[in-house]
């Protein structure tokens, strides 16, 4: 078959298709200058005064302070809208479920029981129509989990911009995936179940427990046996590697988090002293019941993501609200914490509400600068890239968004998008479906 460019001297093609690789980094180069802005959540104090702030090579060169003989490429006056860090949503199943009925369109779930190995940011689909909804309510890194056994593989970190994976994932890996096992029993009478073949008495259920602990246990061994013979080793290149092993090395050696999903305060508390016991850089997610050893987590200074604010209380004898306060009582205890949705398929759709999670703790004491917090600065924090992303300050990626109000406020909208100093286009399903139909023709 002909080429579609046969008709262009090779040396035409390479040219072209070099430029256009060159294009986002031509971009990232200028010296942008953003005007008139009221800058929220820098790691110090906000500039509620219209102020300025200077873009240089995808970083925040300046705020408030401009050099005379530095040459500008781009001057945009912002007319006094608000500028926000780009938000950041972990633990998500945002780019890996599209329809959460639809099997075909779900890669979230791996099979097997022990799947380090696993990288769930190969799997993100570039083109999803949700991941533009998202960014067009200021959300601009993702963590897309991977589900199955009790290790379900491995994250990364994921930018909302980009053609490729490859653009789009900016650190890789960032966190292990443990679901520890439930912690309850199940008390109904076998003549009380519909299948009675899969009733299990109490002691086989705790049995089945504490076989699986057992399990993870003996699998956490056997990654730092496979790390102290490698390193053992004096020839590296005659080592056998073993794929699955090699990815556990950089999380037995306690140099990225593992994290771990739990809700159930008897879930989170062996979670912890599991951790502590095999001096693991633990985050728990989820976090349901966080708030009940909130104290206890504090002191050992164990991350939460809490992904609860609207799930409906589980037992009778708490308040309505206990979802609602239970960020103000991480807060007030000292745990580090961020907050976000969760990663079923169906949260996946829902993401964009990420600041709306937060914004219902501040009507039960969460402090507005904090609640903003748990969705940019903390959760940046959490995984350990503060340095880059997470605030609006200085050498930092120049990764924020405009918008006309509050954005913890539903009526807010947002405006526009900068990702390490690009603006990303805000077009999504929803404002093509909005421009289509606005000027149908009405009934007469």
């Amino acid at each position: 078959m002909r080429s579609r460019f046969s008709f262009l001297p090779a040396l035409s093609v390479a040219t072209a298709i070099v430029s256009i690789l060159l294009i986002p980094d031509s971009v990232s180069a200028q010296r942008i200058v953003l005007r008139n802005v009221v800058i929220h959540g820098t790691q110090h104090t906000n500039i509620l005064q219209p102020s300025f702030v200077v873009i240089n090579d995808g970083k925040i060169e300046s705020i408030g302070t401009l050099d005379a003989r530095a040459k500008i490429d781009q001057n945009i006056d912002l007319k006094g809208a608000f500028l926000f860090p780009g938000l950041i949503a972990l633990n998500t199943a945002l780019g890996l479920s599209e329809i959460s009925g639809a099997r075909p369109t779900r890669d979230i779930q791996e099979v097997g029981e022990y799947t380090p190995d696993v990288q769930s940011w190969i799997a993100v689909n570039p083109d999803s129509d949700l991941l533009p909804v998202a960014r067009a309510n200021g959300i601009t890194y993702i963590q897309p989990a991977p589900k199955g056994g009790m290790v379900a593989g491995q994250s990364g970190l994921i930018a909302l911009d980009g053609w490729t994976m490859e653009q789009m994932a900016i650190q890789k890996p960032l966190a292990l995936h443990v679901y520890w096992p439930s912690m309850a029993l199940n008390t109904t009478p076998k003549d009380k179940v519909k299948d009675a073949s899969k009733w299990k008495s109490l002691e086989d259920q705790s049995k089945e427990r504490k076989k699986k602990v057992r399990e993870l246990n003996e699998f956490f061994e056997d990654a730092r046996a496979y790390a102290k013979s490698k390193a053992a080793q004096k020839d590296q290149k005659s080592f056998a590697r073993n794929p699955a092993w090699e990815s556990m090395l950089p999380y037995v050696a306690g140099e990225l988090p593992v994290m771990i999903h739990a809700d159930e305060v008897r879930q989170i508390k062996a979670a912890v002293n599991w951790g502590e016991t095999n001096q693991l850089k633990i985050i728990i997610a989820g976090g349901r019941d966080a708030w009940m050893i909130a104290d206890e987590l504090a002191e050992k200074k164990v991350p939460v993501l809490y992904e609860h604010t609207f799930t409906q209380p589980v037992r009778d004898s708490v308040s309505y609200d206990v979802h609602f306060k239970a960020p103000t009582i991480l807060h007030q205890a000292g745990v580090p914490y961020a907050i976000g949705m969760g990663a079923t398929t169906f949260d996946a759709a829902l993401i964009k509400n990420v600041p709306y999670q937060a914004a219902q703790s501040i009507g039960f004491g969460l402090p507005r600068e904090e609640a903003l917090k748990a969705i940019t600065l903390y959760p940046a924090q959490m995984i350990g890239m503060a340095d880059r992303i997470g605030s609006i300050d200085v050498g930092k990626d120049a990764t924020f968004f405009t918008a006309d109000g509050d954005i913890l406020d539903i009526r807010t909208n947002v405006k526009r998008v900068w990702i390490a100093g690009k603006e990303v286009s805000l077009d999504n399903r929803h404002t093509r479906l909005y421009e289509k139909y606005k000027d149908r023709p009405k009934q007469n």
